[in-house]
């Protein structure tokens, strides 16, 4: 592993974490596995066995294996909420190159529990320096968060297995259904859509992020109601909320999805981050109700932009910025909404002034009407 001597760590600290820190113990890591924890990692060296002194909390392990040319694999990894002063074993699999879903004997662990201070020598310590910063990236995300939202296989990948659609659970196609009954000619795109096989992820190796409600407004709603849904979110984010245990869990899910994307490189939660940021920037009349969950949100957002490349938040096809275009609307959401306390209004003043000094963001004219959130023309023959 790389050197610590750039590592800092106030003395009490350093003895609270050899008693209470966890011990995670890899057996037979190749020299060279890009091997990391949290958001910093290292090239293993001959001598690697593991992380000592990690902080109890939500951690990240992860690793890419490396071949003789330097090429570096997909990266996997897996969360967990360590407990005070754990001790786990996992075993390297030569012929799988990845770490062995299969648990370590019992046998071994103690033997290695007994032998703990010849091993020592051969763990590398938890980066506290970036301790502090991953406390923010995740301060919302507890273990039942942790214990709901990881696979099932355990481990995250970042290339997820695909498999075809059985039969019985592929979609049946009712839009394409709707269009043919219309008369509606499929584009070129459409027609290769349809043409291309449909997979799923391998059963068990997908995240369990809590799933997007399809509504957006309620069953039997008027053409204006349904415009009025469409401009304001508020309908499908409680719905959503309902799904889980606290409000508040929502911000952990923010937060999961984003370092599973930052550190797992998992382009699923990408895309999940992605659908909660659009859910919580367009619900105007959740933010008055839901004060603690916009105060959150707002702080979580601006430490993730810290971490995130800004080439990252742009869609290509639209060339615009994804995280400014939703804040865009949240701050005007805000500014406009006279049932938002001062408070707030005040705290999202000063981020928008921060981000716009940062990253050169025009948040200017917020109640100025964007094209792309003009009123939405309902189709009555729906």
């Amino acid at each position: 592993m790389a050197s610590t001597s750039t590592l800092e760590i106030d003395q009490e600290i350093a003895k609270r974490l050899l008693t209470e820190g966890s011990t995670v113990v890899m057996l037979n890591v190749p020299k060279g596995t890009d091997f990391g924890i949290d958001i910093k990692s290292w090239n293993t060296g001959e001598n690697f066995r593991g992380i000592k002194m990690i902080p109890p909390g939500f951690h990240y392990v992860h690793y890419s294996a490396v071949d003789k040319f330097g090429e570096i694999s997909p990266r996997i990894g897996f969360i967990r909420w360590f407990k005070k002063a754990e001790f786990i074993v996992k075993r390297w699999d030569t012929k799988e190159e990845t770490l062995s879903s299969e648990p370590v004997p019992e046998e071994t662990i103690q033997s290695l529990k007994d032998n703990l201070l010849d091993l020592d020598r051969y763990l590398g310590p938890y980066p506290y320096d970036t301790w502090k910063q991953w406390q923010e990236l995740t301060n919302r995300i507890d273990s039942d968060i942790v214990d709901r939202c990881a696979p099932a296989c355990g481990f995250i990948h970042s290339a997820l297995e695909l498999e075809n659609f059985d039969d019985k659970s592929r979609p049946r196609g009712l839009e394409n259904s709707r269009k043919r009954k219309r008369g509606v000619c499929l584009s070129v795109e459409q027609k290769e859509e349809e043409l291309l096989p449909q997979l799923k992820p391998k059963p068990g190796t997908e995240l369990r992020l809590t799933e997007l409600p399809d509504a957006q407004y309620p069953e039997g709603s008027t053409p204006a109601e349904i415009t009025k849904h469409s401009m304001d979110s508020t309908y499908t984010l409680d719905l959503f909320l309902s799904k889980l245990k606290q409000p508040i869990e929502v911000i952990g899910e923010v937060q999961l999805a984003f370092v599973c994307f930052l550190v797992g490189q998992s382009l699923d939660a990408f895309e999940h981050w992605k659908l909660l940021v659009s859910l919580i920037c367009r619900a105007d009349c959740a933010i008055s109700i839901r004060r603690q969950i916009y105060t959150e949100f707002l702080r979580t957002l601006e430490v993730q932009l810290a971490l995130i490349p800004e080439e990252v938040l742009y869609d290509i096809v639209a060339s615009n910025n994804f995280v400014y275009h939703n804040l865009r609307i949240l701050f005007a959401n805000i500014e406009a909404n006279g049932d938002v306390d001062a408070r707030l209004k005040s705290e999202a003043s000063r981020m928008r002034e921060r981000i716009s000094n940062k990253f050169m963001w025009d948040f200017s004219n917020l109640q100025e009407e964007n094209e792309d959130d003009a009123p939405v023309v309902v189709d009555m023959d729906e």
